[in-house]
């Protein structure tokens, strides 16, 4: 694996692992659960214009990830798209480009 992959996913790891860590410190600071979770993206103007600008940037890759899977025919870059919405785009972006970056067969 080159080094630009391995870069791509500890990315995606990181991605995914972090933003966790601190969700989960909210649900159990706060006892809401992910409903409070989603309560604090609106709290104010600063987060829900976070939250929109993360929204659109996953629509974007969506879009991203689906025009080139069709045309490149590499299915498994598809799970860029749940990783993105169940996840989050910080881990969503690397994941597509790590499995967007592999060996042509």
């Amino acid at each position: 694996m080159s080094v630009l992959r391995s870069i791509y996913l500890a990315l995606a790891v990181w991605g995914a692992v972090h933003p966790m860590v601190w969700f989960v410190i909210h649900m159990r600071d706060t006892g809401t659960g992910l409903s409070g979770v989603v309560d604090a993206w609106y709290v104010n103007a600063a987060t829900t214009g976070l939250t929109w600008d993360l929204v659109i940037s996953a629509f974007a890759l969506t879009l991203w990830v689906l025009a080139e899977t069709w045309v490149r025919k590499n299915w498994l870059a598809l799970l860029a798209i749940p990783a993105t919405f169940c996840i989050g785009v910080s881990c969503g972006l690397p994941l597509y480009l790590f499995l967007r970056s592999a060996p042509v067969r």
